[in-house]
């Protein structure tokens, strides 16, 4: 009997039905912790958000660390992907997270360097967006699971 099995019969059916969504918003709050910590560790210690590239260079790094934490999980645990493609996956999750980086790196520089938001803030609201739009990526162009072939065309062949 599985962890599951055990759980009550209306969890099991949304853990069945909305399984995926889930175990992606718990990998997306582990890969926000990834990048919030790796980013205000760099600002916190030696960078200087309030020098603007100081602010991308924190930016950047925790975006490196972040998506290759979230590339092996999304892979493993929320895609469940045993497709051998893993070169191509993994530039198409590293292009769709270079767009998201983009987006982030606009929200950053518009809100802190321009308007001059508080970073720590701005950082988190554009985390939010950027989850939204890498869940939509992942499912949509990156982890792209294989159609079933139908009979009348697995007969045909």
């Amino acid at each position: 009997m599985t962890l599951q099995d055990k759980l009550p019969k209306f969890v099991q059916k949304l853990l069945q039905k909305y399984g995926e969504i889930i175990r992606y918003l718990i990998i997306g709050v582990l890969t926000t912790l990834v990048s919030l910590i790796v980013y205000y560790g760099l600002v916190f210690t030696i960078l200087n958000p309030e020098n603007p590239v100081e602010l991308q260079i924190a930016n950047i790094t925790s975006w490196v660390i972040s998506v290759t934490f979230a590339y092996i999980t999304n892979r493993n645990y929320v895609f469940r992907v045993k497709d051998h493609h893993k070169f191509a996956e993994l530039i198409k999750f590293f292009g769709s997270r270079l767009l998201t980086l983009f987006v982030d790196m606009v929200i950053m520089f518009i809100f802190v360097s321009m308007l001059h938001f508080n970073d720590k803030i701005i950082k988190i609201i554009a985390q939010v967006i950027v989850i939204i739009l890498n869940y939509l990526l992942s499912k949509f162009v990156v982890f792209i699971k294989p159609k079933p072939k139908s009979t009348s065309e697995s007969n045909q062949s």
